[in-house]
């Protein structure tokens, strides 16, 4: 009996989306990043056909799917050119975080428009003077009658400009021990006290990033998520494992995008008697760069199966290497690709230069490839930790 990685119905939805991708295109994501604006009209029409909520369930308007398929989704429109970051944000890590362990009322306020795209979500979590060290976290909520007062900073935010709230990653104090412990916060744009500058970046994207000083935002007690105050640990690696799978979605994507322009180029691109791409220094180097983004993306739908499947623990582990395969495959595919072009492969013309800076967000977000060894020593190899 034959398997098969993907379902029919994965398969259909790649061949779906890519072809929505392939109507939009770089050039369309080009000029909205020319234009300061955002990719509205990518982000409605891929909410409309049912991609953006693909993952979350049929009861609030989802496609009652999981990051198997979600990540189909950001993948395909990555290696069409126009990947749609805060998919990242929205419904992969909010979203999940509120369908698993948000209230009903929240659940019933915030899935349905994360589905249909007409609600935004942002995630707030590194800090400052923190980075990848969530143990670190100074952003503190106190009670203050029934409701909370939330106090820090937070920096590398996406999308704030966007996003109807922000779910913030802050700590309480535990009454028993006096300890601070993780806790998830629904954070209004408008709050009073919930302050935003935009950061300069480098990076040509449509999605903005925002430093936020949050300076004693008052907010109701049902904007802590699940409404109690034990499960935010189990709440935020129920956001961070499908942030590091769709992070590997997107250098995947973006790494096959990068590819495909340098495999069209070897092919036609005449010097002497043959096309560039016959000469094995061109040919092979391509090759490599194919075979590790698909080694990539193997463990990307191993970590995708595993978590599907409530196994944190082990989807934890897989989550991490595909974001650290994915980051490094992106990046070698991105540098061959330019590379293969030669001067062309820096001109605006061939679109594959400004990707040499985008590329390196999959090894750098949202925790570095240097964190991602760390864990694999800890966790998988039971080596001892150096901090």
């Amino acid at each position: 009996m034959s398997t098969v990685l993907e379902t029919e119905e994965h398969q259909a939805l790649r061949a779906a989306v890519a072809a929505l991708g392939k109507r939009y295109g770089r050039d369309y994501m080009t000029s909205v990043v020319r234009d300061g604006a955002h990719p509205r009209e990518l982000w409605t029409e891929a909410a409309r056909l049912g991609y953006l909520g693909v993952n979350l369930p049929e009861e609030y308007g989802g496609g009652g799917g999981g990051m198997a398929e979600l990540s189909i989704v950001l993948e395909e429109l990555g290696a069409a050119g126009s990947p749609l970051l805060m998919m990242v944000v929205s419904p992969a890590i909010c979203g999940t975080v509120i369908a698993r362990f948000g209230t009903d009322s929240q659940k019933q306020q915030w899935l349905p428009g994360l589905t249909d795209g007409s609600l935004t979500m942002a995630f707030g979590i590194t800090e400052p003077d923190a980075g990848s060290n969530s143990h670190r976290i100074t952003t503190t909520a106190r009670k203050d009658g029934d409701d909370w007062l939330l106090t820090g900073r937070k920096v590398f935010v996406s999308g704030v400009d966007i996003a109807d709230a922000t779910l913030i990653v802050g700590r309480t104090e535990d009454a028993r021990s006096g300890r601070l412990k993780p806790c998830l916060f629904i954070v209004p744009r408008d709050a009073p006290g919930f302050g935003r500058s935009q950061i300069d970046m480098e990076l040509q994207a449509p999605e903005k990033q925002f430093e936020l000083v949050l300076d004693d935002v008052r907010l109701p007690a049902d904007a802590l998520v699940g409404g109690g105050e034990d499960a935010g640990l189990l709440q935020l690696f129920a956001g961070l494992n499908p942030e590091r799978i769709m992070t590997a979605a997107f250098g995947i994507g973006m790494g096959r995008y990068a590819l495909d322009r340098a495999v069209d180029y070897a092919k036609t691109r005449q010097v002497w008697k043959e096309p560039i791409g016959s000469h094995q220094a061109i040919a092979h180097p391509l090759a490599q760069a194919h075979i590790e983004l698909e080694l990539a993306r193997l463990m990307m739908q191993k970590a995708a199966l595993l978590y599907d499947d409530g196994d944190d623990i082990g989807a934890g582990e897989a989550a991490n290497m595909a974001k650290y395969a994915a980051g490094e495959a992106c990046v070698k595919a991105v540098d061959q690709a330019v590379h293969t072009l030669g001067g062309n492969g820096l001109t605006r013309e061939y679109g594959l230069a400004s990707l040499i800076t985008a590329a390196r967000v999959a090894r750098i977000a949202p925790v570095s490839r240097e964190m991602i060894l760390n864990y694999v020593s800890h966790q998988s190899l039971g080596l001892p930790k150096s901090y």
